[in-house]
């Protein structure tokens, strides 16, 4: 299924990439993704048109490649990205700078909207502060939280100028990365192995909830929520491991899965199919976890074509009830997983998914689109 993907070399090594979220009741596949760079002299934001949707092979295969929309400099490596809107794109900085750019569509550029200098920060001995990275940001709008190196959470308004909340010893160690749960809680997760949630109606600086991998204290460097049942979390860290958490019952995950061989650096569920989940790696794979039914009624096509594909133990019981990431009878069902990008030999530092469509981004300088994710 490669000949679904496009690529563009890039000539800089891509950290994040981000689809732009469609406007509301589109049909249309989503086009518009920014990507951030890192490791760079001069780091970048840029715009991209995911190509010619009309540009389609007799087999309906997919050609055309990613072209530059606009694009700005960026000051430090981009440690994270999201979507404040159609419009603004909210970005983490390894000086702890969060700053907002804004897309301009009219004559396509991007300038810089709204910057917090160094909203995360180590404070030296000579009481003078040195940016910390800003790990992690997540957006809904207008409200934006920030997670860094330096233990410190944030929580900022798109048109404010100081933060609406600091609680500043959030953790004793690094933030990796932070999601909302609901629009007052939020979860972190952190180097030594756990989740906090975190309830911004609560005045106290102390989490309301603690979690954690048993005994390893294995650093966790991703973290997302399930789209429609918010007690599910699925989170990846050092070891390559999946871990599904149910923050209803107990303090440890639901399951543990072997996944990759190194470091897991994003994971995402589908946000409208959230049977299936995305992780990918610094062992250069990217994976498809498919625990929708039926897997062994899918026609074998899926199993062809330099894709590798593992079956799991896995069970379902009332689906409507009960999610396919927290059954615990293994014997009815299996899981899928199939690995997206078998050759791949250095790091995926991204990824993102909408609709029928993955981007993803490399150490090998380069951004892909698989506008047929599903086919």
């Amino acid at each position: 299924a490669m000949e679904d993907v496009s690529a563009k070399f890039v000539s800089q090594k891509i950290s994040r990439t981000r689809w732009r979220p469609p406007p509301a009741a589109t049909l249309q596949p989503p086009d518009i993704f920014a990507t951030g760079s890192w490791d760079n002299e001069d780091n970048r934001i840029s715009l991209w048109s995911a190509g010619d949707l009309g540009n389609v092979g007799l087999n309906g295969e997919y050609h055309g490649e990613p072209h530059l929309l606009c694009d700005i400099q960026h000051n430090g490596d981009v440690m994270d990205m999201q979507f404040l809107d159609q419009e603004r794109i909210v970005v983490a900085s390894s000086t702890g700078t969060v700053t907002i750019f804004r897309h301009h569509q009219n004559n396509q550029t991007l300038s810089a909207n709204h910057r917090w200098e160094k909203a995360h920060h180590h404070v030296d001995q000579d009481t003078c502060c040195g940016g910390a990275a800003c790990t992690g940001v997540v957006c809904n709008n207008p409200e934006i939280v920030t997670v860094g190196e330096d233990g410190r959470v944030n929580l900022f308004r798109a048109d404010q100028k100081d933060a609406v909340r600091t609680i500043d010893n959030a953790d004793s160690s690094t933030l990796h990365a932070v999601t909302f749960l609901r629009t007052t809680e939020i979860l972190t997760v952190n180097s030594i192995g756990q989740l906090k949630i975190w309830d911004f109606r609560q005045q106290r600086n102390e989490p309301s909830q603690i979690f954690s991998l048993a005994g390893d204290r294995v650093p966790l460097h991703c973290v997302d929520r399930h789209p429609n049942q918010q007690h599910i979390v699925a989170t990846g860290g050092q070891d390559g491991m999946l871990s599904i958490w149910d923050i209803r019952q107990g303090t440890m995950p639901v399951s543990l899965l072997n996944a990759h061989e190194a470091e897991m650096w994003e994971v995402h569920f589908h946000p409208s199919n959230p049977d299936h989940l995305f992780t990918c790696s610094e062992d250069g794979s990217l994976w498809h976890w498919d625990a929708s039914t039926n897997v062994s009624e899918k026609p074998s096509f899926l199993h062809q074509g330099g894709k590798s594909t593992t079956y799991l133990s896995h069970s379902t019981m009332n689906q409507s009830v009960v999610s396919a990431w927290l059954s615990n009878d293994p014997t009815k069902d299996r899981m899928e997983i199939t690995n997206l990008i078998p050759n791949q030999t250095l790091s995926v530092n991204s990824l993102d998914v909408l609709g029928p469509c993955l981007v993803y981004g490399t150490d090998a300088e380069a951004i892909y689109v698989n506008r047929q994710l599903f086919a």
